[in-house]
């Protein structure tokens, strides 16, 4: 393809800044990207899947409460190592030195104010550099995927360069809940749009095709969110910069939205959070069966 890159996708941005409101009282003193789902915080899913994918950056947009829980979470705990090396517990260290991020690959930045996503990334624009293609990753959507959710968007990226999106077919009745495509061409796996629409209503809908929390995006997408332009709910939204970048924006960059091979659990909600924590702890020999009996009993 003409519009192919020849560069690689290194950083990523996790806009983790909300209060976690919908999780109170959970969330009063722990934020809800570090409450457990199944063994591991929900924000490890989404590291975990970003290296997979090749991502060496990464850049937490956070506010004052959880960033250094952040920080402690991700670097190293020399008294916790020195517990477990002293008890011989050598698998357990394993998993503890698989969450570390060095502080040269670990960045925080802030968002004072939730002003809307398109904010929240636009906190990262000096972490992330002029110009430069980059990941978004919204820890609340815990997906499962072999490869993982980013790995199979940053294949249809070298193909096709712009910006691509994860995408999810969603009911008529719901458009109004998420960012639309406007699709021009759809293979039943990636579709090619010429626009997006932020949460418009049903009868106004241009598809069903809508973006769930996963971001490619080429750097002139700052270009937009520099200028602080406000959209759906007096937010700034991320959608309306991505559309300022392509066709019916004005712009030229390629526009794609691949459905990808997995599951997604939407862990913004607290349905959700609890389905993830089923499906997952069903995945593990360890806590079948006593889920099974658990759920034989209550039918």
């Amino acid at each position: 393809m003409a519009n192919a890159p020849k560069n690689k996708i290194t950083k990523v941005v996790f806009p983790v800044a909300g209060l976690g409101t919908r999780f109170l009282p959970a969330t009063k003193v722990v934020p809800k990207e570090l409450l457990p789902v199944v063994d591991r915080p929900l924000i490890q899913y989404a590291v975990d899947e970003a290296r997979e994918a090749g991502i060496t950056d990464f850049i937490f947009v956070t506010n004052d409460t959880n960033r250094p829980l952040l920080r402690a979470h991700f670097g190293d705990n020399d008294t916790l190592n020195a517990t477990l090396i002293e008890r011989g517990k050598t698998d357990l260290m394993r998993l503890v030195a698989d969450t570390v991020i060095t502080p040269d690959n670990a960045h925080f930045c802030n968002q004072d104010h939730p002003l809307g996503l398109g904010h929240a990334v636009w906190c990262a624009r000096d972490l992330v550099g002029a110009g430069e293609a980059f990941a978004v990753v919204l820890p609340d959507d815990l997906i499962q995927a072999k490869p993982g959710c980013l790995a199979q968007m940053i294949d249809v990226w070298h193909e096709f360069g712009g910006n691509v999106v994860a995408v999810e077919d969603v009911p008529k009745d719901r458009t109004d809940r998420y960012g639309i495509l406007d699709v021009v061409a759809d293979d039943g796996r990636i579709a090619s749009a010429r626009g997006l629409v932020e949460k418009p209503a049903p009868a106004n809908a241009p598809s069903t095709l809508s973006i769930i929390g996963r971001y490619i995006l080429d750097g002139t997408v700052f270009d937009h969110l520099d200028k602080h332009m406000t959209g759906a709910g007096g937010e700034i939204q991320l959608t309306d910069a991505i559309s300022a970048t392509i066709g019916n924006g004005g712009g030229q960059v390629p526009f794609h939205g691949l459905r990808f091979d997995g599951t997604r659990y939407d862990c913004g909600s607290m349905a959700g959070f609890v389905e993830a924590n089923v499906a997952l702890a069903l995945g593990s020999s360890e806590h079948k069966a006593y889920l099974r009996e658990r759920i034989r009993r209550h039918l």
